[in-house]
């Protein structure tokens, strides 16, 4: 009998709680620190280094579906020819699509990117990758990001380059 009436207490308390909704919708704004691995066409001209940067999007929930935008700029000092050549920063517009599996959102990003390459000029070219979020609250999520960046002809150099850039993200929910 004891049993049974403590089950039924538990089975109560745990109905009455509130459940967490794990809603994607609504604006976000955070921050992100990770790394850029840039390979150029010119044989032996490459480098990697940290980056840090900013990011502001808009996600909206559809359900089992995750659709966003994003705006997101990072700084870095990526030395492609110690003094002459480096990458120092670059910006993204991105969508993204995603499956949301509650508090985990495991996504795939793309867009258009723009590279600050002094010594060269700036350049256009497209990005794409994949990324995982966790919701540690309503308000809150931490992600990884992996995306892989590929510019043409850097500002009519002839020079092609690849980037592959690894972030670790905070981001908050207004």
């Amino acid at each position: 009998m004891k049993k049974a009436i403590l089950a039924a207490a538990a089975a109560g308390a745990l109905t009455a709680a509130p459940a967490l909704a794990n809603d994607w919708t609504g604006f976000y704004a955070g921050i992100n620190l990770g790394s850029v691995d840039v390979d150029t066409s010119v044989p032996g001209v490459g480098n990697d280094d940290t980056s840090y940067g900013v990011h502001v999007g808009y996600d909206y929930d559809l359900g089992n579906w995750v659709v966003g935008a994003e705006f997101e700029y990072d700084w870095t000092d990526v030395q492609l020819i110690p003094g002459a050549v480096s990458v120092d920063s670059v910006m993204r517009f991105k969508g993204k699509v995603g499956y949301d599996l509650g508090s985990t959102l495991l996504y795939f990003a793309a867009g258009s990117a723009e590279a600050d390459v002094a010594g060269l000029g700036d350049d256009w070219g497209g990005f794409y990758g994949v990324g995982i979020a966790y919701q540690v609250s309503s308000q809150a999520s931490l992600s990884l990001e992996i995306l892989e960046h590929d510019f043409n002809n850097i500002a009519g150099t002839g020079i092609n380059a690849d980037a592959t850039s690894i972030s670790a993200r905070a981001s908050f929910r207004f």
